[in-house]
């Protein structure tokens, strides 16, 4: 995997790019200067980001994700993995059919809903998970591979499923590994 130099990211003009960050050179990346990664993000080959977005430390993007923050943003903290085609939304359409549905048109044919997407800290979404506009992922979650989170999932808890479901708690045990790691 070929990661942009510190020159090459600068020169991109992201919002922020902190110590020891790696982007792939073949990650497509959208509006940067909206974008800010903390010390040692990474962002993996094929991935898309575009919108606001902030991605915390210790973030690992994986191969084939997509992150559309658009104007609302996406929130990622420490310590997150999102695992090969996790995709993010902060917007979707009105699929009723009382609206039309397409990003060429106009906000009034449209009837889209926009939401900012906070993934909290020690979060894990397993391989092709979605997550839709307005949810919160709570604090130690981890999901299955397709889950399709579209509601606030409870902290420490793994989910499973379309749409999310529960199945149960998640240790906590990696929380002394973090004390170590950062010298407390």
């Amino acid at each position: 995997m070929s990661y942009l130099s510190l020159n090459e990211l600068r020169s991109m003009g992201f919002k922020y790019t902190g110590a020891n960050v790696k982007v792939s050179s073949k990650a497509s990346i959208y509006d940067a200067e909206k974008i800010s990664l903390e010390n040692n993000s990474r962002i993996d080959d094929f991935c898309i980001l575009s919108g606001k977005i902030v991605i915390g430390k210790n973030v690992h993007v994986t191969p084939y994700c997509l992150l559309a923050g658009a104007s609302v943003g996406i929130n990622i903290d420490d310590f997150v993995t999102l695992a090969y085609g996790v995709k993010i939304f902060t917007r979707t359409d009105d699929y009723s059919g009382e609206y039309m549905t397409n990003s060429t048109l106009p906000n009034f044919c449209t009837n889209s809903f926009e939401s900012r997407v906070h993934l909290r800290k020690h979060t894990i979404l397993g391989a092709n998970t979605i997550v839709m506009p307005g949810v919160v992922v709570g604090e130690g979650t981890a999901t299955g591979a397709s889950t399709f989170i579209n509601r606030d999932t409870q902290d420490w808890s793994v989910y499973v499923g379309i749409p999310a479901t529960k199945i149960k708690d998640r240790s906590r045990n990696l929380l002394q590994i973090e004390k170590g790691y950062l010298g407390a």
